[in-house]
């Protein structure tokens, strides 16, 4: 079409579209009209879009965090279902297993597909975070938004200054005490050790009655083992900007302690490779473990021995070990507002109350605590969460883990010193992160 031809019809033109508008707008009046005659939930869903901005379906994945008779699956058709009619955004949600997590989740986001909202714990989300393969949802959440958290559970969940995370559940690990070899030693079940000093008496103490102090699975995890007490001592293994420090004079003092234990006899001679050490403790052999909400529900379950717990041991800090579950978002989410709406309302007061209610974990939100008000040996833990640290956040941190396991192991065999366990250690990460 030429310029001339253009300007001779485009006032036509323009009348026709003008009216071909007007004509749309009046018959989607009178359908708007007629489909609030029929049904109520399309008019509520339109105008909670236009409330909250918010639109479309996100997927979300969690786990099993129960054995399924307590609700759980109620629950989550509950949030679902709530947190529509207050968005009009829609929740498809589906329960994934804990085996092969990481594979599934990542086999999912490196086809572009999976979910917009799934949960991680501290020692993934770095690793997760460097790949970019979650969302910082720092633009969608206010420091007011995260005032409410336990400072240790946003501390887990944040990364480089960004946060990655909603905690949803933490735990706190602390001494559980054999209150019958309490008696037995002479010990005031309201006095009992508060620093690595005292700790060392009460093990000698039982030692010489026949009796371990202590248990030291050294087939586990770091996190119930060594970290508790390098965080006590001042110390820690490597910083975000890849800073060794676990051959600090601060860090190699745990490794000395450990030493100790072992060639003193406060801690089994199977310490060295041991899983656990549930048959010795349940069977009256040991007098403390550091235990969490699972230990003291199994305490009260079987009833072998009644317990006290005592406030996590002090040497240069007052720490210990806690974990943190939270939700993320997927970088390549389509709805990643909708998604971080959904993360923050699935970890409000209320529905933290109702999810660790029925999942007997520990709420990041302290006035959510109160639903342990009539169970005073988790409200004790849930105290505790304050000096709870969870695990070595760095994307390493898991592959860090057996480094380090093995060099102790080593010491234990006396193979080497304390000095030289951790000195190889950091020879170790230093090769992994530097490869």
């Amino acid at each position: 079409m030429s310029i001339s031809i253009f300007k001779k019809f485009g006032l036509l033109f323009l009348v026709l579209v003008l009216s071909a508008v007007m004509v749309a707008c009046s018959e989607d009046e009178t359908n708007s009209t007629d489909t609030n005659t029929t049904t109520d939930n399309g008019s509520a869903n339109s105008e909670t879009e236009e409330s909250t901005g918010l639109s479309g379906e996100i997927t979300v994945w969690a786990h099993p965090y129960t054995d399924g008779t307590t609700g759980e699956g109620d629950m989550w058709k509950t949030f679902a279902a709530d947190f529509e009619s207050e968005t009009g955004v829609k929740v498809n949600f589906e329960q994934i297993p804990w085996a092969n997590r990481d594979q599934k989740i990542l086999t999912a986001l490196a086809a572009g597909q999976g979910p917009d909202v799934f949960y991680v714990i501290p020692d993934q989300m770095p690793q997760y975070a460097e790949q970019q393969l979650i969302l910082d949802i720092s633009q969608y959440v206010t420091d007011e938004e995260l005032s409410g958290f336990v400072p240790t559970a946003i501390e887990a969940t944040s990364w480089k200054g960004k946060q990655y995370g909603m905690p949803i559940l933490q735990t706190a690990e602390s001494l559980v005490y054999n209150k019958e070899i309490l008696a037995e030693l002479g010990v005031d079940e309201n006095s009992l050790p508060t620093t690595w000093d005292e700790f060392k008496a009460l093990a000698e103490k039982a030692k010489a009655a026949g009796y371990y102090a202590f248990s030291y699975a050294g087939g586990g995890s770091l996190n119930n083992t060594l970290y508790p007490f390098l965080w006590q001592a001042g110390g820690n293994v490597i910083d975000e900007s890849n800073n060794i420090l676990i051959n600090k004079p601060e860090a190699v003092k745990s490794f000395e302690l450990i030493n100790e234990m072992y060639s003193k006899g406060w801690i089994p001679q199977d310490s060295i490779t041991a899983l656990d050490h549930d048959s010795l403790y349940f069977g009256g052999k040991l007098l403390a473990v550091n235990g969490s909400g699972i230990s003291v529900n199994r305490l009260l379950a079987e009833k072998p021995f009644e317990f006290v717990i005592a406030p996590p041991l002090k040497d240069a800090e007052q720490l210990t070990y806690g974990t943190v579950g939270m939700f993320v978002g997927s970088a390549i989410s389509k709805n990643p507002e909708a998604a971080a709406e959904f993360m923050k309302y699935v970890t409000n007061t209320e529905n933290q109350r109702t999810f660790n209610n029925i999942t007997q974990y520990i709420p990041t939100r302290d006035d959510a605590k109160d639903i342990f008000d009539s169970q005073p040996y988790m409200a004790q833990l849930a105290g505790y969460t304050q000096y709870a640290k969870p695990g070595i956040i760095h994307p390493e941190g898991r592959n860090i883990m057996p480094l380090v396991q093995a060099e102790i192991q080593a010491m234990l065999e006396g193979k080497q010193s304390p000095q030289e366990a951790a000195d190889k250690s950091a020879e170790a990460i230093d090769k992994l992160i530097n490869k």
